[in-house]
Order: structure tokens, then sequence, then C-alpha cells
């Protein structure tokens, strides 16, 4: 029966989306803030089109994870990047575009490592993480957070 629900859930539509392009030659921490606001204001847009609102919290994480996200294209993948949020009923999918095909890997836990903890963040608030390549090159890392209960 999983796999069912992962083919349905596969193949749906959103019920939103929408992106934005970044340049990362310009990266600076405007960019990442305008990343999360825009995350937000898309968020709490969202019952103008007719559906519930999401709760706070839920706001919140998706912030924290295009937050990790777009960090980590702003630290390691030269050039622009692309963020494509896509609103389905229960979950949102964060998909971050950039141009290096080498994967984010989460680290093994450590507690007097200071920062480089955003893909174990991520892991750990959302349901599904993956990594697609993106041809002639790139990746887009894509996260799925669901919108009730916790993730």
């Amino acid at each position: 029966m999983t796999d069912a629900i992962a083919t349905e859930r596969a193949t749906r539509e959103p019920v939103l989306s929408v992106s934005v392009d970044y340049d990362v030659g310009d990266a600076d921490d405007g960019m990442i803030a305008s990343a999360r606001a825009f995350t937000a204001d898309f968020l709490a847009a969202s019952p103008a089109m007719g559906r519930e609102p999401v709760a706070r919290e839920r706001i919140d994480l998706a912030r924290l994870v295009v937050s990790e996200l777009v960090t980590n294209a702003v630290r390691h993948a030269p050039g622009p990047c692309r963020l494509l949020l896509e609103l389905f009923e229960d979950a949102l999918d964060i998909s971050v575009f950039d141009r290096v095909e080498t994967s984010p890997v989460p680290r093994g836990h450590d507690p007097g490592r200071i920062g480089q903890h955003g893909v174990e963040i991520v892991v750990a608030v959302c349901e599904s993480v993956s990594v697609e390549p993106q041809h002639p090159t790139g990746k887009r890392v894509k996260a799925r957070l669901a919108l009730a209960g916790t993730g």
C-alpha cells in the first residue's frame, strides 16, 4: 500500500506553486532573508486561494528549511539558484535548484561542531528529502514538509 500512496503523491499536481530566482554571485544574508520572507508570504496568502490557513508553526518550519537549503546553495554552489515552492493540500514541497552536481551530505552527530547542521535539520523536520540531478548540470534539492502535525 505504501507504493500506491507514494505513486499517488508523486503524480498529484500542486494547488499553488511559485518560484523566485537568485543570483548567488551577489549573495549576502539579504538573499536568505528574502527567501524566508518569500516563503512566509506565500503560505500566509494561501487562504486567499480558498485554502485553510497554514499554522504559524508550519510557516516557521518552512522558513527554517528554506533558510538551510538556500544557505547551502549560497555557500557551495556558485551561480544562480532557484527556489520553488509547491503547495499541496497536506504538504509543501520546497526545492532549491543550483549549478553544482554534488549532493549535500548530512554529517554525523557532533555536539562540539559549530555550524554545518543544515542538512541534518532539514532531514529532521521534513517528511522526505531528495536530490535530483538536473541536466545539463546541477541539482534539485527537494524537501517535503507536512502542513499538519509534525514533519
